[in-house]
């Protein structure tokens, strides 16, 4: 997701698999994958936009669009905040069809939720679903750091070096061996891992001050989820394969046994620091992520500034909230956001955000939504020229 570059982590994935483990019928594949989803570096936000890319989400002549209330769950959907968010980060979006609802968006000022609804039902048709995919969440992580290492606070936040080449295909275990240059803040080595999962964060000092931990590169190795290692070699169950499970696996074993888990993400993210502002982060779009209304997904195949409904249910992980049904804006991307019919749900900042986050790993039905033109305003369309017959 990143270029969440802001903020952002957690996913059903925190750093590993077995999230991905057979579900039920309605899922067409079991990929273990127990951590977060790595939020990091995008492609560019008009990758979308490359000759070969899926036709744009405008584009239905090869699906029969069918009306919004036709949507599972549509009638129990907060229309009133999903408006709010569509207002917020529809500008992103670059087709005449989708400005032009954009500016119909922005041009209201209403607070009820009826009225919200019949905005939606009026501007939009749903395609038909594809086939099933996979849904995962994200969050904004806090975490405590220090501005000098100690035994519990070992791990340095570096910054992206002066040669940023130089690091191109080191894996993790290799740069953790240089000395901490530039370093202005020393974190748990769990917590880092994770932050790294996440693409960034906000880090909380002692004395009070809040710093933003933004990605700022990487080491160019893809990532490696490491639940399905841990649960290979027997260091946890299947049904303990959460974020939580396994954050709290590496802090009781903090030392070169988490460390020899953590190096099999070979993948490491380097990180700027700048004053939290107190704002969701910022996904790859461009625009600040809107809490449980913005998504991560493939811009191969979608375009930001879309908009989605999300169906997902049949969660494969203990405490997860049994389904999620609502609009959301495709906002960011992630490296290991890929396929047609893969998302990753942004859902706040904070420790809740992280906990439900890291219960999220749902059969999802991803239904695109399409723009419909506006009826003509008769006091702009031209008359109809009539002939009358001859004679």
């Amino acid at each position: 997701m990143l270029a969440l570059a802001a903020a952002v982590g957690g996913c059903a994935d925190q750093g590993a698999e077995p999230h991905f483990i057979p579900r039920t019928a309605r899922t067409e594949q079991a990929t273990p994958a127990a951590e977060a989803t790595p939020h990091s570096p995008p492609p560019s936000p008009i990758v979308a936009d490359r000759p070969g890319a899926l036709s744009s989400p405008t584009s239905a002549s090869s699906s029969v669009l069918r009306p919004l209330s036709s949507l599972a769950g549509w009638t129990a959907e907060d229309h009133l905040a999903a408006l709010k968010a569509f207002q917020g980060g529809c500008g992103v979006a670059r087709e005449p069809q989708w400005r032009a609802v954009c500016s119909r968006a922005r041009a209201m000022q209403t607070t009820d939720d009826p009225t919200a609804r019949r905005f939606f039902e009026a501007n939009f048709s749903a395609e038909a679903p594809a086939a099933n995919g996979l849904l995962t969440a994200y969050f904004a992580p806090e975490y405590p750091a220090q501005d000098t290492p100690d035994e519990i606070f070992s791990a340095p936040v570096r910054p992206l070096p002066g040669d940023p080449g130089a690091y191109a295909a080191r894996t993790r275990a290799d740069i953790e061996t240089d000395p901490a240059e530039g370093v202005r803040a020393f974190m748990k080595p769990e917590d880092l891992f994770y932050l790294q999962i996440q693409g960034s964060g906000v880090l909380v000092f002692p004395d009070g001050r809040r710093m933003k931990a933004i990605y700022a590169g990487d080491n160019s190795l893809p990532f490696t989820a490491i639940a399905r290692p841990m649960l290979q070699a027997g260091l946890l169950s299947a049904d303990q394969l959460s974020g939580d499970a396994i954050r709290g696996w590496l802090a009781n074993h903090r030392g070169a046994e988490a460390d020899a888990v953590m190096d099999k993400n070979q993948r490491y993210i380097f990180f700027d620091l700048v004053p939290d502002d107190g704002r969701d982060p910022a996904g790859a779009a461009g625009t600040s992520l809107p809490a449980g209304r913005a998504i991560a997904v493939d811009p191969t195949y979608h375009r930001y500034g879309a908009l989605y409904w999300i169906d997902a249910d049949a969660p494969t992980l203990n405490g997860a909230v049994p389904a999620y049904r609502r609009l959301a804006l495709a906002l960011d991307t992630g490296a290991a956001i890929r396929g047609e019919r893969r998302a990753d749900l942004y859902i706040g900042r904070g420790d809740a955000a992280g906990h439900e986050a890291g219960r999220v790993r749902h059969v999802l039905s991803l239904v695109r939504l399409i723009p419909t033109p506006p009826p003509p305003d008769p006091a702009t369309s031209p008359p109809n020229e009539t002939t009358a017959p001859p004679g």
